[in-house]
């Protein structure tokens, strides 16, 4: 059994929704600089260098790579020998945010209630999804969800018959109809399986995945990788001028599902594809 005080996870959840809002992950640079040089659209190449130059400036001066930071999602993975002292666990991550956005002069976007619209002035609360696994350690992932991307997200309840063809055109289709509102170059999280909300759990967790890795199923390689040429065929490219580099990848996670069902979701995220984690 390991104890961990719960004020060590709100200055973690503090320091990486700094992290995450300021600095590219070092994964969708390299991506973004690919794509910048294998661009043959000047006004596409011009465009990408311009992103990098934005986050490398942002990173420098400690500064918002995007006006819009996000509602931030958290991932936990807990291990099950872990206890938790010092106070309520979920309080304390919220707490981590507030002193974020606070010293961070981060912009607040979270609304307490989705009619009246009344801002709360310090980006909580989070959206937080935990996970109990093995061992004494925890494992956290931020995510600040920008509504540009977040907005374009779409979940279809698919009749088993469809199959992948089906689910290909869905996702492309998605694509299509998000147009620039997402910022490209996107990244593209496809959930299938589960239930409605497994589905769309599963789009957003598969953004997580370090761009450039191989999928853990290798019978979903070759289908990303389909997803991906059709994508970029579209031609909506960097920040939708044009261009052949619409996503830079396209990452797929599933999970069993019924019989007599298919749930797909999109989930799609911006240029920058902010997240960071650590493990305590």
């Amino acid at each position: 059994m390991r104890d961990i005080h719960v004020k060590e996870v709100g200055e973690t959840i503090s320091s990486l929704c700094k992290e995450a809002n300021t600095c590219l992950p070092a994964d969708v640079y390299a991506a973004i600089e690919k794509a910048r040089q294998s661009e043959t659209e000047d006004r596409a190449k011009k465009i990408l260098k311009m992103l990098l130059e934005n986050a490398d400036l942002a990173c420098r001066e400690r500064m918002a790579i995007c006006q819009d930071t996000g509602q931030v999602v958290v991932f936990l993975k807990i291990g099950q020998d872990v206890h938790f002292y010092g106070g309520l666990l979920l309080e304390a991550i919220q707490q981590g945010v507030r002193q974020a956005y606070k010293e961070g002069c981060f912009r607040t976007s979270v609304v307490e209630e989705p009619l009246r619209r009344d801002n709360t002035k310090d980006n909580t609360p989070a959206v937080i999804h935990t996970y109990i696994v093995p061992g004494e350690e925890v494992h956290i992932q931020v995510m600040p969800k920008g509504f540009g991307s977040e907005n374009m997200s779409r979940l279809a309840m698919m009749k088993p018959a469809e199959e992948k063809a089906g689910m290909v055109d869905f996702v492309v289709e998605s694509v299509h109809k998000a147009g620039a509102n997402p910022c490209p170059p996107i990244v593209v999280g496809v959930g299938m399986g589960g239930t409605m909300e497994k589905a769309a759990l599963l789009s957003k967790e598969a953004l997580l995945r370090p761009i450039g890795s191989a999928n853990d199923k290798k019978e979903l390689q070759p289908i990303e990788e389909e997803l991906l040429d059709k994508i970029n065929e579209i031609g909506i490219g960097p920040q939708g001028l044009g261009g052949k580099t619409t996503a830079l990848a396209v990452h797929i996670k599933t999970y069993p599902t019924h019989i007599a069902g298919l749930p797909v979701a999109v989930n799609f995220s911006c240029h920058a594809t902010r997240h960071a984690e650590r493990v305590l």
